[in-house]
């Protein structure tokens, strides 16, 4: 096929040079605003419990560690699908994968109407956290069409926008509720439960415009091409094997749970924290809560601007580098927002720390593509796995409701977690690149890594 076909510089793979966002360009940009606005309805269907918790918690009887539960098995069903999302991306291609996903799990949402009892609400949670995996899909299907010099960037924009979903929900579902409350005369329980409808619809109808308008590739979908390739594509077993083996896969999960893991547990706290803290309505914690959120139109995107800026400055040391600075200052935040005890001080320490910890997330996905070209889906599910699992744990051990301290003092104590979590990346070495502190050790570009 001849690049002349494409309406954007691409390379000798077909994969996008350049990366223009308020493009509607097939194939690229076409599955670029696709995969973030697919993934922008999950975001927006997992966190649209949240925010109505102040109602929900009293009409089901919740107790704190019910609520604590409840947070933390969204995440846990996050993880599962996650791992499996990405050797399914290896197979099937990402449009599929992420399509039928979403079209699954948009039932679960809506069966949030019917729930009655704290263990109803549990494991509805758990089952709504499946639908996040689809951002596994959308990083494999970047890293299947932008080329190295603009993956991070295209990685960061398309989880930065995404991510956005988080905190419209936070602002959306308490004005969704209030209108069915007020304007339709139902009763708060009835109101809570109708709204669950609208997040349901949305992720149900962005699947559709996935497997209608999405194109897996530059060249054709995903089984097609791969049955016109010469050389057989590696059976699920030895795709598997040669990623969970990769250690640089393990290392940047457990840093992906500590920044995006810990962008996790905050939406999942943040609205019910400045209610309870001090004592706005829920409308108003909807917004402090959107407003955390909202940075990753611009942060999230950055990291992945930096990390490619590092990369063509410094290489993969730049960018290992990079992720580190960013995380750390993201974690020295954390910290003090745990410290901070007025409420525009909080404000303010939040939307800091939102942006770092956010960067940090889209720094990380512009180290990714790096790691195994063959075993790509199963790096991304290992990292974003790792990004579900640290928050488990942090919701856990810091937001359980059975803990000894306060939510502030978790706060702080996460920041911690985050920095010393951080330091693991100084053991990330690559042959033909080096690591932070080593120099490389092998010319050969065409490594076994990225074979």
């Amino acid at each position: 096929m001849e690049p002349q076909k494409f309406s954007i510089a691409v390379d000798s793979e077909h994969k996008a040079t350049e990366f223009r966002p308020f493009s509607l360009s097939s194939p690229h940009m076409r599955a670029f605003h696709l995969a973030w606005l697919s993934l922008f309805s999950c975001f927006f269907s997992t966190f649209s419990i949240p925010p109505l918790l102040p109602i929900i918690r009293e009409d089901l009887h919740l107790s704190p560690s019910d609520i604590g539960t409840a947070g933390s098995a969204a995440f846990a069903g996050s993880i599962i699908s996650r791992l499996a999302m990405g050797p399914a991306c290896d197979l099937f291609g990402p449009r599929l994968a992420s399509a039928t996903l979403s079209l699954v799990t948009a039932p679960i949402i809506l069966s949030g109407a019917f729930i009655s009892s704290p263990l109803s609400f549990i494991l509805l949670r758990f089952f709504v956290g499946f639908s996040l995996a689809n951002f596994i899909a959308s990083q494999f299907w970047m890293s299947s069409m932008f080329s190295s010099s603009t993956v991070g960037l295209a990685n960061g924009v398309t989880a930065g926008w995404a991510n956005v979903g988080s905190g419209f929900t936070q602002l959306v579902m308490p004005i969704i509720f209030s209108i069915l409350n007020t304007n339709f005369n139902l009763t708060q329980s009835a109101s809570w439960r109708t709204a669950f409808v609208f997040p349901a619809i949305f992720q149900a109808v962005m699947a559709l415009m996935v497997l209608r308008y999405g194109q897996d590739l530059p060249d054709g979908n995903y089984k097609k091409v791969k049955a016109l390739e010469k050389n057989p594509k590696h059976d699920a077993i030895k795709v598997f094997l040669n990623g969970i083996t990769n250690y640089r896969g393990w290392i940047l999960g457990l840093t992906y749970g500590y920044c995006f893991g810990v962008e996790l547990t905050m939406d999942n706290i943040i609205a019910e924290y400045f209610y309870d803290r001090f004592g706005v309505n829920m409308e108003t914690a909807g917004v402090i809560a959107a407003c955390f959120a909202f940075g990753n139109c611009v942060s999230r995107p950055m990291g992945g601007v930096v990390s490619d800026k590092l990369g063509k400055r410094f290489g993969v040391k730049g960018r290992l580098w990079g992720l580190w600075v960013v995380q750390t200052m993201a974690g020295l935040l954390c910290l003090w927002l745990g410290r901070v005890n007025s409420m525009w001080g909080s404000i303010a320490v939040m939307c800091s720390f939102s942006f770092f910890v956010q960067a940090a997330s889209g720094l990380t996905f512009g180290v990714v593509p790096f790691v195994s070209k063959r075993s790509m889906g199963v790096i991304s599910g290992m990292t974003g796995s790792g990004g579900t699992v640290g928050a488990v744990v942090t919701q856990m051990l810091l937001f359980s409701g059975s803990t000894t301290f306060s939510t502030q003092t978790g706060i702080s104590l996460m920041g911690v977690m985050m920095i010393v979590s951080t330091l693991s990346l100084t053991t990330i070495y690559f042959p033909q690149w080096g690591g932070m502190f080593c120099s490389p050790t092998s010319d050969d570009q065409s490594y076994q890594l990225l074979t």
